[in-house]
């Protein structure tokens, strides 16, 4: 599922607006990426020796091998994304009839695919509270529109890091209890709007995926990962609890006890191979041709009727629906609890001092 050509177009005219040069590694990246993804592998002769700008950039091209021009332009994107992230959020360039702009994702909608892809690639797409907010509004409005299936996905390196966990440290007049009041309604709405989206939800998994990016994989209907994503919900490890009705829907699809206790209890990491052998995944794919593997399969569904697609789901789900939302009152219950505990704190306050001996 590379970028489309629109947003490779918006990319490219984002790029002359960086404030701060990239330096000549990136520019040179930049620039082999755009070859790559408007011409393919490289086919010029190699520059002679005393033209070093040339044979630089020549080099840079050539390196990239048989990448894909899809893939390319998915890097392309991501990595101009990546530069302009610490100068100020990016608004997504939104498609015609679409009324919300986000400044914490990148939302498109393409050939009967809406795409939501996190974007704040310089926090590994940890998820603050706006964010929160602004993936509710996304699929609320993802499930109103025309497209067949919604896509949600991650830029640059990593899927999504997780909870921000500095959200945990902005309190509000109300203490720590308003705090964790406030955030525990945030989740349950957060959680509330994957249960009940109405349409087929596929993860596509680009990079490492941590915490609640994780547990909600339970209420895809399909996942998608590249062979270098991981999988980690280090829940016991901060002092909290599952959420995301993953306490229901991990036993579930995993079956084998001692695989989802391993990851929601202890603090198991698993691989890409490992979480597709427990059920957690639904097909991995080398690196290399991830983007382009992917985007086959999207292109299929999208082409399948949608309202039967729908219906289907509906069918599917309205069987689980209630007990989902009971589940997920019951984990933000808990989560509030732990929330306002010494023992989680105190490993929150841990993990910020170990952070900063790094």
């Amino acid at each position: 599922m590379g970028a489309t050509v629109e947003q490779f177009n918006c990319a490219k005219s984002q790029m002359g607006t960086l404030k701060k040069d990239p330096g000549n590694e990136a520019k040179l990246k930049i620039y082999a990426l755009f070859k790559q993804a408007t011409e393919g592998p490289c086919n010029t002769p190699k520059p002679g020796m005393l033209d070093f700008v040339g044979k630089a950039k020549w080099d840079a091209w050539k390196s990239l091998g048989s990448v894909s021009q899809e893939d390319a332009r998915q890097q392309y994107v991501d990595l101009i994304d990546s530069l302009l992230a610490p100068e100020g959020p990016v608004v997504a360039a939104q498609p015609t009839g679409r009324a919300a702009t986000f400044d914490t994702l990148l939302v498109s909608t393409e050939d009967n695919v809406t795409t939501i892809r996190f974007n704040r690639p310089q926090k590994k797409n940890a998820i603050n509270v706006e964010m929160y907010n602004e993936i509710i509004k996304a699929l609320e409005e993802s499930g109103k529109d025309d497209s067949v299936i919604t896509v949600i996905t991650g830029s640059g390196d990593f899927y999504c890091s997780g909870n921000d966990l500095t959200n945990f440290t902005k309190i509000p007049e109300g203490g720590m209890q308003q705090m964790a009041k406030d955030g525990g309604e945030l989740l349950r709405e957060f959680v509330k709007a994957f249960i009940d989206f109405p349409k087929p939800l596929i993860a596509v998994i680009n990079g490492p995926a941590v915490g609640v990016s994780v547990t909600l994989l339970g209420l895809f209907e399909v996942v998608y990962a590249t062979e270098r994503a991981t999988f980690h919900t280090p829940f016991s490890q901060l002092g909290q609890s599952p959420e995301a009705c993953s306490s229901y829907t991990f036993p579930k699809m995993m079956g084998n006890a001692k695989g989802f206790s391993q990851m929601l209890l202890f603090n198991k990491k698993l691989t890409a191979t490992q979480a597709c052998a427990q059920g957690l995944v639904t097909e991995v794919f080398p690196d290399s041709s991830f983007q382009t593997e992917v985007a086959t399969r999207l292109k299929a569904y999208a082409k399948l009727p949608r309202n039967s697609l729908t219906l289907s789901k509906q069918l599917i789900r309205g069987t689980e629906k209630e007990r989902l939302h009971t589940v997920n009152d019951q984990e933000v219950e808990r989560l509030v609890e732990r929330w306002l505990s010494d023992e989680c704190m105190q490993a929150i306050m841990s993990f910020f001092q170990a952070k900063a001996k790094l």
